[in-house]
């Protein structure tokens, strides 16, 4: 075992924050000490925090750090923040909104930049969640970037996805658009004290209401409610409903209110999140999704390894195809058929 791995495993901080540097530079050992933390993996509870930007997800993040350590547990943060597509900088000005817990030892927070990457993450932070796993953290709470409709990695990535808006985000035929809307578990309505809120409650109730109706007539495993649908485990808590016709429990996302500057509503925030992970654990949907992030991961790995070692054992080929198609002497459709053909009698 690499020596950074048995002091991350000893709870030594340092080691900590230098695997993880490890891990986001793609640098030194960094995939030996993923090999040898995994088997210690699989305790934490990991929450995605994502929405559009302006939303407040910072600034709750921060109340909802507050209220886990009122509880006792420990709360691992990883804050990410877009990179400049021109200078290929990042500020990571979201631990700022939560830096009055950087001297806590119960809080560890890691800002880290895209660098590129879509999806609302980092290349980076799925592995990053898992050495904080291992650390020992209860709680990995992940703050992507102000994401749009359709980035939805986090959802691969969390246990469960808290999804925060804020009154303006538009009117109902914004809110049924599929996306990221359609993908939370929990919602907050944040800003609440603004005008607007109860309209955008209505709208989320609305885009929740059509969304089972849709879901339901065509036998969909995935969307709001019988996205996690499942057989009965017992009488229905908040967020969850029973189905008469066929015994089934399932989970509708609840609608929370808040106002994450003034403090008010991270603790029933926490409280669905945990309701949820509950109903996670207690059902054969919540292991279906571990499964599916697993497999969605091992694909991502395999992807990028295929792409990494066909343009390397591909270059001189795959710079004759440049020049080919841009004299108009091949259509670039061709040229990925015969680029394909030629990795594959190598690979023979």
């Amino acid at each position: 075992m690499h020596d950074l791995s048995t002091r991350v495993l000893a709870k030594d901080v340092r080691a900590l924050a230098r695997a993880m540097r490890l891990i986001d530079d793609r640098a030194g050992a960094y995939l030996e000490i993923l090999k040898d933390l995994f088997h210690r993996t699989g305790n934490a509870f990991v929450v995605g925090v994502t929405g559009n930007p302006g939303a407040g997800k910072s600034t709750l993040c921060d109340r909802l750090i507050e209220d886990l350590r009122a509880q006792g547990k420990t709360v691992g943060v990883i804050a990410v923040d877009p990179t400049s597509p021109f200078s290929g900088g990042a500020i990571l000005g979201d631990r700022i909104r939560m830096g009055r817990h950087t001297t806590d030892p119960g809080v560890f927070i890691r800002s880290v930049a895209t660098r590129g990457h879509l999806g609302g993450l980092s290349r980076s932070a799925r592995d990053m969640v898992r050495v904080l796993d291992a650390y020992g953290v209860d709680v990995v709470l992940v703050e992507t970037v102000g994401v749009g409709q359709d980035e939805l990695e986090i959802t691969r990535t969390a246990h469960t996805t808290l999804v925060v808006v804020a009154p303006g985000m538009g009117d109902e035929i914004q809110a049924i658009k599929a996306g990221i809307l359609e993908c939370a578990d929990v919602f907050a309505v944040n800003k609440a004290d603004r005008d607007g809120a109860d309209g955008a409650v209505r709208d989320l109730e609305l885009m929740i209401a059509l969304g089972n109706d849709t879901m339901i007539s065509a036998s969909k495993v995935r969307g709001h409610v019988v996205h996690a649908r499942t057989l009965k485990v017992g009488s229905a808590a908040a967020g969850e409903t029973d189905d008469a016709a066929t015994g089934e429990t399932r989970w509708t996302p609840p609608i929370l209110r808040c106002i994450a500057t003034r403090n008010q509503g991270p603790v029933e925030i926490v409280r669905a999140l945990f309701e949820h992970r509950a109903w996670l654990e207690g059902t054969e949907a919540g292991r279906a999704r571990r499964k599916a992030r697993l497999a969605e991961e091992l694909r991502d790995g395999l992807r990028e390894a295929l792409i990494e070692v066909a343009t390397r054992s591909l270059a001189s080929e795959l710079e004759n195809a440049v020049r080919a198609v841009d004299a108009k002497e091949l259509d670039p459709y061709t040229a990925s058929e015969k680029l394909i053909e030629e990795f594959r009698r190598g690979g023979q």
